[in-house]
């Protein structure tokens, strides 16, 4: 959600700030309904004071026995009565309709954010590890999965296209990845762990921008709930509606949960294989700090989660994305892509984003800005995967793969696989 008053300061800039992400100007029309709202809220104010005003008159005029003077009054009282109605109701509509409107315009992006229109436009910041080299060609994962435990065809035959059903040493691993994971983000990074709701009402979706966005790539059950499209949802609106009395520390989150996205955008899209599901796992990191804090937390989250992949020795690179490609709510977002050998080709794997203070004031989440005081100011949010279970499960599955068919187990997945070496054909 955008400040409507930085709108009325600096028209210009808002509507320059948009062009970067292609969007047109909208400050004209969202300053006209402001405007309109105002003055009848003015309105409103004026009339509430002459009734008050008027009755009071009505009492002072009977007891001065003034009977044509008070009847005047009344009538006037009654007029006032009869028209407030539909000024309170006009009132209310332009403050619907202006909240719709910021509602569905994305967010600025931030100073150093690069200017392009699409993914091709994004920058690379560094890289780590090396690409192993193979004395074979190595497999895609959806050529090598199914004889280790990914069943595509009973998970396709349970639900349809774009679900799995894993088995055995396949199921275990992606269990060890997950717990490996949240015992590194949470014993390491000091995150705290939390198992919160994977249905979520309209105010959370709303609050962390999912809504009314993006309504289509969601599942929506039959009593109005929503099913979480990642735990963002869940844990940055954990602290909707609150004053934050201390924040001098950051509030840092972490859960493992299963996500659910219908995916209704990307139609045709990674329909092979484990990649796009619609239902996955993600280790989610969220961070709830003050403005001054957020540019840094962001370097530091975006850090954690490459922790993850340095420790499984997956090598992988981290994009700075360019306006046209970030998300709706995010200000700044780094993209962690992984080598993919199988399919020769860098994936996303993680997607780090500071949205400042655009979920804060959609959720009106504040902190206060000295110990005890009175004054007030909106955190900033962030959010990222630490990292994305299944894809993570994909890149150890075509970086680790060995001519026979197997795959090794990284030695910092050994601990949650019972000493396992490596996953074997059945």
């Amino acid at each position: 959600m955008h400040d409507i008053r930085s709108i009325r300061e600096n028209p210009n800039g808002f509507d320059e700030a948009l062009a970067k992400r292609g969007v047109a100007p909208v400050s004209t029309d969202i300053l006209k309904l402001d405007e309109e709202r105002r003055a009848l809220t003015t309105r409103l104010q004026e009339m509430q004071s002459r009734r008050n005003e008027a009755s009071k008159a009505i009492g002072q005029a009977m007891g001065q026995g003034d009977k044509d003077k008070a009847e005047a009054l009344k009538a006037e009282v009654a007029e006032i009565k009869r028209s407030m109605p539909e000024v309170e109701e006009r009132e209310r509509a332009l403050g619907t309709e202006l909240e719709t409107m910021l509602a569905t315009i994305p967010n600025l992006p931030a100073e150093d954010v690069p200017q392009g229109a699409d993914e091709d436009e994004n920058v690379e910041v560094s890289s780590w590890g090396k690409k192993r080299d193979f004395a074979f060609t190595p497999l895609e994962h959806a050529d090598l999965g199914p004889a280790l435990g990914m069943d595509f065809e009973t998970g396709a035959a349970l639900s349809g296209a774009r679900f799995t059903f894993l088995r055995g040493q396949m199921a275990r691993l992606h269990r060890a990845i997950a717990q490996f994971m949240l015992d590194t983000q949470t014993a390491e990074n000091g995150y705290t762990e939390c198992n919160p709701p994977v249905l979520v009402n309209d105010a959370a979706m709303y609050g962390t921008d999912k809504l009314p966005k993006f309504a289509e790539d969601s599942f929506r059950t039959t009593d109005g709930r929503w099913l979480i499209p990642t735990s963002e949802v869940s844990l940055t609106a954990s602290v909707a509606g609150e004053i934050i009395a201390d924040l001098s520390q950051p509030i840092r989150l972490t859960a493992h949960t299963l996500c659910f996205r219908s995916e209704a955008g990307a139609a045709g899209k990674d329909t092979r294989g484990f990649i796009r599901q619609h239902q996955f796992e993600k280790v989610e990191l969220v961070s709830i700090c003050r403005p001054e804090d957020s540019e840094a937390e962001h370097e530091r989250m975006t850090g954690c989660a490459e922790g993850i992949l340095k420790a499984l020795d997956l090598p992988y690179r981290k994009m700075l994305l360019c306006t046209g490609d970030m998300g709706f709510g995010a200000r700044k977002t780094y993209d962690l892509e992984v080598w993919l050998p199988g399919q020769g080709a860098y994936r996303e794997i993680s997607s780090c984003s500071n949205t400042g203070d655009f979920q804060a004031r959609r959720m009106n989440t504040r902190y206060r800005t000295e110990a005890g005081g009175k004054k007030t100011n909106f955190v900033h949010t962030l959010n990222g995967s630490g990292l994305a279970v299944g894809r993570t499960l994909v890149a150890v599955l075509e970086n680790y793969q060995r001519e026979d068919g197997s795959v090794a187990v990284p030695d910092a997945l050994k601990p949650y696989m019972g000493g396992a070496e490596k996953l074997v054909a059945a």
